[in-house]
């Protein structure tokens, strides 16, 4: 498969400033970023380093102070939160800690719920639904609910719902972060075969060793990002 060069990602000089107490916060100090397509990038870094706001700024859950970002061509620094929200529901899969998922539903309808909210016809949700829990190896457990799954299965049925659409962007926020050690792992090397099928994925994590597990890792403290290996960001 030929993957485009034009970047999935591209932030320039973005920054986001808070008000507290009457003090200025600058949770991002001048950000630069570049993803490819079917890159899988990590970005660690503690409590308070600025990565959860680079997270919901990526994500385009909110919106920088000032400075440029590029979302699959698309400038959306500037947008308004209506125009933000459909972006998000067409560009990217997200992947929680905390699996997100809703108790009363089947992992079937659990999958299938960003799906209608796109708008895609009945026929055409069953087919990514299905297809989304197959490449997870669910499909025998579409019709169970989150409480009747461990919570590797739980996790898997969150992946499956970033998956349904193919949005170019996955966005993993401390995927393993509430799962044991050995379930962890399993997710993780699951999270590592969707890239090696092409899928681009941003992983955010505290954990040194889960971002090992990615191809580039960038660091952040203090607002600002670091790559290693002196790879340019």
């Amino acid at each position: 498969m030929t993957l485009s060069t034009e970047p999935l990602i591209r932030i320039e000089r973005l920054s986001k400033q808070y008000e507290m107490g009457g003090e200025t916060i600058r949770a991002l100090d001048e950000v630069s970023l570049t993803v490819l397509p079917g890159d899988f990038l990590a970005i660690v870094g503690p409590s308070g380093s600025g990565k959860s706001t680079l997270m919901n700024v990526v994500g385009c859950l909110d919106t920088a102070t000032s400075g440029d970002y590029w979302l699959d061509g698309e400038e959306v620094s500037r947008l308004r939160d209506n125009k933000l929200a459909e972006i998000r529901n067409r560009k990217i899969g997200f992947i929680f800690q905390g699996f997100n998922l809703l108790a009363k539903l089947t992992a079937y309808e659990n999958v299938e719920l960003p799906l209608i909210y796109r708008g895609i016809s009945v026929k055409n949700r069953r087919q990514q639904v299905v297809e989304a829990l197959r490449k997870v190896g669910l499909e025998e457990r579409m019709n169970h609910r989150p409480v009747e799954l461990s919570g590797g299965q739980q996790q898997r049925v969150a992946i499956a719902r970033a998956l349904a659409g193919n949005p170019p962007i996955l966005l993993a926020d401390e995927p393993t972060g509430a799962l044991d050690t050995k379930t962890g792992k399993e997710v993780m090397n699951f999270i590592q075969e969707l890239n090696a099928a092409g899928h681009t994925i941003v992983l955010i994590t505290h954990d040194i060793s889960i971002s090992r597990q990615a191809r580039r890792v960038v660091q952040i403290e203090d607002g600002r990002l670091s790559e290693e290996e002196g790879q340019p960001v």
